[in-house]
């Protein structure tokens, strides 16, 4: 599928009807009537990789430098004490992020079996540190400190060469303990000599040399966007950079943005609004419900379950959004088997169910008028519109009631289950609506993490 959206952005581009043509302003009244590229509301799923020297601690979360130095909490301190020796700093950390057990091809192979059509990797986190060979990062990179490779260079490559994904990079803004930046916030932000010597030259580097399909921003809640430069850079994002016509961005480029300006939405993290969205938008959400990136302590109880992963990717694409899920690798370059195996599952889940997520929209209703945690979607084939009804309870009855559907002529208008070839029997509720038999729809199928029946036929499709 994301093939296919690749192959016909290269189409629309030679003829010259993409995201292009257009000369943008650096402006928000400008900048915000962009359309979307093409591929990404399509893709409906992507995955998240936050990785830095953070995965070196691996304790409490990514912000672990800031937590032990800058908040100062005690769980931090005293775990500080027991495992290093005085006078141990953050910098430290990097040689002992090494990734020596990183395999840019192995990843790309998992991440495409996941069944996710895009992967967007941390380039720099709040930490400064650049998983690229950066110009504008003196000995504070990963080709000058730790694994002494190109870690960004080396998965774009993996996942362009072996899968049909697009490649989008994260970039922080801000860095918590850059003296640059705590002047220039020490002034108020009325002076910018951190954006001018860090964050723009990072950012323009990573376009020209890696040409991402995504710039996922964030540390911009402290200063606002005209501290940032950000409508400047997004002109020159959109106008004249090497993947103007079909780079996407999100929302977090100054205080107040979010929600209100840039590409696609994200609004806040793990945002699952759990209605339909005007404006399309994303739920960068994690397997590990505490972090993004690696904790050491992780119980099994943290992580989402594939039935909670599977509900939450129903809902959001019920309501227009597209799922990003967050995964926390090694400081060695490993993903945990845990979440290897949730990525997996979900591949295997996403090749029964394609038709109802791919380039799927939303429907009339989001969720069920009657029975609870029951989501649909859309699609249009040919003259026929196909209703798909998300569920992940079959009640005991044998009998699953939907208000929502209004069945059509018996003749035409039919049960399936996605990934069979079964038709089930139905009947039209007391109060309207649909009543199901599914007694046998565990029987027809090798899992039991949740559900597809697609609805043909309706009178109000």
């Amino acid at each position: 599928m994301a093939t296919v959206c690749k192959h016909l952005i290269a189409v629309l581009v030679l003829l010259g009807v993409c995201v292009g043509g257009a000369r943008y302003t650096p402006d928000w009244d400008s900048l915000d009537t962009r359309p979307l590229p093409l591929w990404y509301d399509g893709t409906k799923v992507g995955v998240f990789i936050h990785w830095g020297v953070f995965s070196v601690p691996a304790f409490r979360s990514e912000w672990f430098w800031w937590d032990w130095q800058g908040a100062k909490y005690n769980d931090c301190i005293e775990f500080m004490k027991a495992n290093y020796p005085p006078g141990f700093t953050y910098p430290d950390f990097g040689p002992k992020f090494t990734a020596s057990r990183f395999d840019a091809n192995k990843w790309a192979e998992v991440l495409d079996k996941s069944g996710a059509g895009y992967v967007v990797l941390t380039s720099k986190h709040h930490e400064g540190y650049t998983m690229w060979p950066s110009a504008h990062s003196w000995n504070w990179n990963a080709m000058d400190v730790g694994p002494h490779r190109d870690l960004v260079g080396e998965l774009a490559n993996a996942v362009r060469n072996k899968t049909a994904m697009f490649f989008g990079l994260y970039h922080s803004l801000f860095e918590w303990f850059n003296p640059l930046y705590l002047g220039d916030k020490a002034n108020k932000f009325h002076t910018q000599n951190f954006v001018r010597e860090k964050t723009l030259p990072e950012l323009y580097e990573i376009v020209n040399r890696y040409k991402p399909d995504i710039i996922w921003s964030d540390g911009d809640w402290e200063a606002p966007d005209s501290y940032w430069n950000s409508t400047q850079f997004l002109a020159w994002l959109y106008n004249d950079s090497p993947v103007k016509d079909t780079v996407l961005t999100n929302d977090r480029w100054g205080s107040g943005d979010m929600c209100k300006h840039g590409g696609y939405f994200t609004c806040s993290d793990r945002y699952n609004p759990g209605v339909l969205q005007k404006h399309k938008w994303e739920n960068a959400m994690t397997l590990d419900q505490k972090s993004w990136g690696y904790r050491r302590d992780t119980d099994l109880s943290d992580v989402l379950t594939i039935q909670e992963l599977i509900a939450t990717l129903a809902e959001t694409v019920s309501c227009g959004g597209n799922l990003l899920v967050n995964i926390g690798p090694t400081s060695d370059g490993t993903i945990p088997p845990v979440f290897e195996e949730r990525l997996l599952q979900m591949g295997q889940w996403l090749g029964v169910n394609a038709d109802a997520i791919y380039d799927s929209k939303p429907w009339h209703y989001q969720n069920d008028t009657h029975t609870p945690g029951v989501w649909y979607t859309a699609k249009k084939i040919s003259m026929v519109t196909i209703v798909y009804a998300f569920t992940q309870k079959l009640p005991e009855s044998g009998y699953l009631y939907l208000g929502a559907p209004i069945p059509g002529d018996p003749s035409f208008c039919q049960v399936t289950l996605q990934g069979t070839v079964y038709t089930f029997p139905w009947t039209t509720g007391p109060q309207g609506g649909m009543n199901i038999t599914v007694s046998n729809v565990t029987n027809a199928t090798p899992y039991s993490w949740g559900w597809v029946f697609s609805l043909y036929g309706l009178k109000n499709q």
